[in-house]
């Protein structure tokens, strides 16, 4: 079997030292680019596998970082993963996603692998911590990075989008195309994303001196069952929406399913929006009309602020907020007494 590369061999391969091979595989900036990429492509050439048991004794590194999500079955993690893992790659990190299955519990357990340093940094996509976490008086000083789920009270830093802003852009355009009983299905109750959302939406209703009615805001969980009981609330009123702005997509995708069943036609009896822009938009029929998050840019900024951190840099950004956009597709036209 053939023995497999190792520094000495690129070194040789390319006439420089092992130092400035090792050096240059760890993109050192005394190492200039031009001599960089040399290495790298003489790594490939060989097909170099670098010794990652050795490197973590060695440096006390794993070469890993965790992505804690709420909820691995959403795809939208998936996309914020690929962001992750593409930055991730540039700087010699592997990423592992985590799934605390909508229970905050669980972050108890990744965060023990950080500590025991079996992974060198965290990013949280969760939306809350448990108790013992939140008050642990280490947590501000651990290399854990929020990304678009902010925690209430947790000063860690953060990659997010202006909720607010966009929960009242989901809301305008019901209301430029003359929706006037416009309701709202929030996110998990106490969750600042979702309370920001509601906020943007009662924003939005007031400023065009709208009416915001209690039985109007229902509750949902994110998931796409969560719609239907919302659903059948709204639409048993005695003055039912012409409109509803959903808290994210697939609550928005289950109500489509649940409407047509229950007889109404999407969007001439009643108009909906979604939030996130993930793959249900596409899927649903008709396409949802949504915010667009940058999951993939959401992804490569909380790489670099962790990355940052893990570097040992200081007095950098501890907080980005990124732009949002909406996307207007089908499941929205104005009111039956508009047109």
């Amino acid at each position: 079997m053939k023995r497999p590369a190792t520094l000495k061999d690129i070194a040789e391969y390319l006439g420089v030292s092992t130092a400035t091979v090792s050096r240059g595989l760890a993109r050192d900036p005394r190492v200039t680019e031009s001599t960089q990429r040399r290495v790298w492509e003489a790594a490939k050439t060989l097909d170099y596998r670098p010794n990652v048991i050795a490197r973590s004794l060695r440096t006390k590194k794993t070469g890993v970082v965790l992505l804690v999500v709420r909820d691995i079955k959403n795809s939208f993690y998936l996309d914020v993963m690929v962001g992750v893992e593409a930055a991730a790659r540039e700087a010699n990190y592997s990423v592992l996603m985590c799934n605390c299955e909508n229970d905050s519990a669980l972050v108890s357990t990744y965060l023990e692998m950080l500590k025991d340093g079996r992974a060198d940094g965290m990013i949280l996509m969760t939306g809350k911590l448990p108790q013992s976490v939140a008050e642990d008086p280490q947590l501000a000083q651990m290399p854990i990075v929020l990304a678009l789920e902010a925690i209430e009270n947790c000063s860690l830093p953060l990659v997010q989008i202006d909720n607010v802003a966009a929960g009242m852009k989901a809301v305008q355009h019901l209301i430029d195309l003359g929706h006037e009983r416009i309701a709202h299905v929030r996110g998990p109750e106490g969750e600042l994303m979702s309370q920001r959302r509601l906020i943007g939406y009662r924003q939005a209703m007031q400023q065009a001196g709208l009416p915001v009615l209690p039985d109007y805001e229902q509750a949902g969980t994110f998931e796409l069952h969560s719609a239907e009981h919302a659903c059948r609330v709204l639409m048993a009123l005695d003055t039912p929406p012409t409109a509803i702005f959903f808290a994210n997509d697939e609550m928005a995708a289950g109500a489509i399913k649940l409407l047509r069943r229950m007889g109404y036609a999407i969007p001439e009896d009643i108009s909906l929006v979604g939030f996130d822009n993930t793959f249900w938009c596409e899927v649903s029929d008709p396409g949802l009309t949504t915010v667009d998050q940058p999951r993939f840019q959401v992804g490569q900024e909380a790489f670099g602020l962790l990355h940052s951190t893990l570097s040992g840099e200081e007095g950098g950004e501890k907080t980005i907020v990124l732009p949002t956009e909406l996307y207007v597709r089908e499941s929205t036209t104005s009111p039956k007494s508009k047109i």
